[in-house]
């Protein structure tokens, strides 16, 4: 697996192309994934075809370079950011900032090369929170300070196969300009600072709860360039109680005659003659420009909204796949790599959750969105805590006392301004016998509605 660097989640045609020219020599074992970062993931490459390939990717203005274990992972932002009728700030340039000086503009850097463990950093940039900033280890907030903008600061948001945090407010608040004096201080001081023992608590939040908050930011403010850090602004501009928008679908953008589509790729699994396809209306419809989500799908910006009645009629949005409108329960559907290519996954994850979706669709009715998320392992790759409900992989016994794949079911997690981390709501339940689980679940707790059958006909 080739991991990228593709901050907020802002990708070419060209680049699309390539990756799909990489992955389609790998035959079945090839293919590609959007993952939960706005990113990325390339699947089947062997090592000797792996100089070629970097060589590519620099061709077309991507890099892989500190894009795994303990680096500082994909900067995420507003999918939508700088055509977003609402947003509060582009967070585009930000993001961009920050990659570039993660690896020194692609030529690597040493400095941050050798991190404790992985480390997660986002800038917010609209109301809805598309971000997930209270799963980061560093989240920019927007805020406004004496008639300045800049942001807030939160920090250690993290998940574990030990512990699973949110992200607390470090009381810091920096200017717009100064988002990567904060962000190299904070690096460092989690660099020198943080364990680099047992392996289950070497996140940042580890680091966190050693030193105290107030510890922790002492160290940041001797890190920063003039040795000082201004407290939380009061006035953040983040609404509360913001309705989350739908980005799938046709939108209008703040550029007028223009709109984006945002179209659902289950679970993220994509192919290359499917990327080739996504390139080419990105091209014939938009700007060349796809934007990748942390829900797993695609955006195309830039359409003329004289263009958008074409771009709907074309065949690839007639598929069971890249719908702009999938069926409710689907378009919630988030699941990680799973055993098929992750050697730490317990469970096959993808596959079975578009199976089991659909299984479960046939036998109710659901009037209102409900995020489902499956994670392999532990280490929640697939973000189980801030679903409604998810999956984690495990195994098990089912009822003749066999040993089988299964998953432990969390239940309540929320994201946006009212963010609330899941909690365990039953355990070992056997991946043969989740259908009816998830149907009586849906039904319960979310007012879905059992179909009528055939064979309950009188």
């Amino acid at each position: 697996m080739m991991r990228l660097k593709l901050p907020n989640g802002v990708t070419t045609s060209a680049q699309t192309r390539y990756l799909a020219s990489v992955i389609r020599k790998y035959g079945k074992e090839g293919c590609a994934d959007v993952t939960t970062r706005q990113n990325w993931q390339i699947r089947g490459v062997v090592l000797p075809d792996v100089p070629e390939i970097l060589k590519g990717l620099e061709d077309v203005g991507l890099t892989s370079l500190q894009s795994g274990m303990d680096n500082v992972r994909n900067p995420v932002g507003n999918p939508v950011a700088g055509i977003d009728p609402e947003e509060i700030i582009d967070t585009r340039p930000y993001n961009n900032i920050l990659s570039h000086f993660i690896t020194a503009n692609a030529c690597g850097n040493p400095a941050f090369t050798n991190l404790p463990r992985k480390w997660n950093v986002c800038i917010v940039g609209s109301h809805d929170l598309y971000e997930h900033p209270h799963i980061n280890d560093l989240a920019y907030i927007p805020a406004i300070k004496d008639e300045r903008f800049g942001f807030n600061l939160l920090v250690g948001g993290f998940f574990s196969p030990k512990r699973c945090a949110e992200a607390i407010p470090l009381d810091a608040w920096v200017p717009a300009d100064d988002i990567l004096p904060i962000c190299r201080a904070v690096l460092e001081t989690f660099r020198d600072l943080g364990s680099r023992g047992n392996r289950q608590k070497t996140r940042m939040m580890w680091l966190i709860d050693e030193l105290g908050i107030e510890g922790f930011r002492e160290e940041v403010v001797k890190r920063m360039p003039r040795q000082d850090l201004e407290r939380a602004a009061a006035q953040e501009l983040i609404k509360k109680n913001w309705e989350r928008r739908e980005y799938l679908g046709v939108h209008p953008q703040k550029q007028k005659g223009y709109s984006f589509v945002g179209l659902h790729i289950p679970v993220g699994r994509i192919q290359a003659d499917e990327m080739d396809e996504l390139a080419r209306l990105s091209d014939d419809y938009g700007s060349g420009e796809l934007r990748l989500t942390v829900e797993q799908n695609i955006i195309i910006p830039n359409i003329e909204n004289s263009n958008i009645k074409a771009l709907l009629k074309e065949p690839l949005l007639h598929s069971d796949r890249f719908s702009p409108n999938p069926p409710i329960l689907m378009k919630g559907l988030v699941a990680c790599t799973g055993n098929q290519f992750c050697g730490q996954a317990i469970i096959e994850t993808k596959g079975r959750a578009v199976k089991i979706t659909q299984e479960v669709e046939e036998q109710v009715s659901v009037s209102q969105p409900v995020r489902m998320h499956w994670t392999g392992c532990p280490n929640s790759c697939g973000q189980v805590q801030v679903a409604d409900i998810g999956f984690m992989g495990c195994m098990t016994r089912n009822k003749e006392g066999k040993t089988v794949e299964g998953v432990d079911v969390y239940m309540g997690g929320r994201i946006g301004s009212e963010s609330h981390l899941g909690d365990v709501y039953m355990k070992g339940v056997p991946c043969e016998d989740l259908v009816p689980v998830i149907v009586e679940l849906l039904v319960e707790h979310f007012g879905a509605v059992r179909r009528e059958r055939e064979d309950d006909e009188p």
